[in-house]
């Protein structure tokens, strides 16, 4: 019987054994990887924009905090952070939290068919240190506050409709937001160093206004099965949520989250972690740990933000460390999709696909100034896996 395990086979530099894991074909154990580029291949020469890419592949800045958007007169946002795309007639629309408090919120940027920007607006306003968030299968954004006792607010991309907090998700230092449509459930990360990873089950599907909050139950283990509890109090006062479910399982500060395929993605943090929470199965395990790498050699570091391709690539996007986003791929290879160059006091925030999965974007959070004020937003355009 083969263990589902992510990473089992070829980490770039490594070996799946340094991960703690076994490879399950018969008797045989995994072989050591050699050190190599990705399925992008290596990583060229620095280029006018500051990001060292695969060949093949070009970037353009499509914004810069305190800036004009293009011809538009919209200004974009400090500290851009969590960001999705959403289809637009034959275009697109990129949207980008803002990740200071007070003041947060959400931008949007729209798109031609043939990715020209032409138009550029607020979503999202009043708030309080957006960081991440998700896409919803109704195309609207959630949007949530990274302070304790924060909310998640539910903003239309478009920017027809206002944006309404949604307080039946919980009261509590959010994170980022994953949609499963198969089970009718959101999941949500909470960046506290003893966080709890938590499902909200709306009463009606497309409409959050109502609902029920649980929290993952499991052991202390970095594998195994789970539960849900039902969180008494979703306003978390005078009772954190995180307090209030017996035997909800801890994870060393929540962030980035993504739903493919019957599987949860989730990064921690505090330990460098991927996790990979398995739906259909109701197990979980440990994906991918830097810490676990010898030689201290590890491809990965910082996690963060996190995001999936149509061809089944995650790409996980690094808070410092070499300021990289890195892919994993399906048959379990783990190396440096792109890497900005002189910007060590930022981090990379809201990669997100085009809806056609040609285009990525992103942004360095705090540009080369090392401040809130001085974050650009990129666009990478090329031959993506299908």
């Amino acid at each position: 019987m083969e263990r589902r395990s992510f990473l089992r086979g070829a980490v770039v530099g490594t070996s799946a054994a340094a991960f703690g894991f076994t490879l399950w074909q018969g008797a045989a154990s995994a072989a050591p990887a050699q050190p190599g580029p990705g399925p992008y291949g290596a990583l060229g020469p620095t280029d006018s924009n500051g990001i060292r890419l695969p060949a093949g592949f070009t970037s353009r800045v499509i914004a810069r905090s305190g800036q004009k958007v293009g011809s538009t007169s919209h200004t974009w946002h400090k500290a851009p952070d969590g960001g999705a795309c959403f289809a637009d007639g034959p275009g697109w629309i990129y949207v980008s939290n803002s990740e200071i408090n007070p003041g947060g919120g959400a931008g949007a940027v729209r798109f031609s068919s043939s990715g020209a920007i032409i138009g550029a607006y607020g979503v999202l306003s009043g708030t309080r240190q957006n960081c991440a968030g998700g896409s919803t299968p109704w195309n609207t954004w959630l949007s949530c506050e990274e302070v304790s006792r924060g909310y998640v607010y539910e903003a239309d991309p478009y920017g027809v409709q206002s944006a309404v907090r949604r307080s039946a998700m919980g009261r509590f230092k959010h994170e980022a937001a994953a949609a499963d449509p198969v089970r009718r459930a959101v999941y949500l990360t909470e960046d506290e160093s003893d966080g709890c990873l938590y499902r909200f089950l709306p009463a009606t599907w497309g409409d959050l206004s109502l609902g029920t909050l649980q929290a993952l139950k499991a052991g202390s283990g970095t594998s195994g099965s789970f539960t849900w509890g039902t969180v008494p109090d979703p306003d978390g006062s005078p009772t954190h949520t995180r307090n209030q479910v017996s035997g909800a399982k801890r994870f060393n500060g929540g962030e980035g989250c993504h739903y493919a395929n019957d599987t949860v993605w989730f990064t921690t943090k505090g330990d460098n972690r991927l996790w990979q929470l398995n739906l259909a199965s109701n197990t979980y395990e440990l994906a991918y740990d830097d810490s676990l790498v010898a030689g201290g050699s590890a491809p990965l570091t910082g996690v963060d933000n996190v995001t999936g391709s149509a061809s089944g690539d995650l790409f996980v996007a690094e808070d410092g460390g070499n300021m990289e986003i890195c892919v994993i791929t399906p048959d379990d290879v783990v190396a440096p999709f792109l890497r900005i160059s002189g910007q060590s006091g930022s981090e990379i925030t809201g990669p997100a696909f085009s809806p056609d999965g040609s285009r990525l974007y992103f942004s360095s959070q705090r540009g080369t100034s090392g401040s809130s004020s001085g974050g650009i937003t990129y666009e990478v355009t090329g031959p993506f896996r299908a």
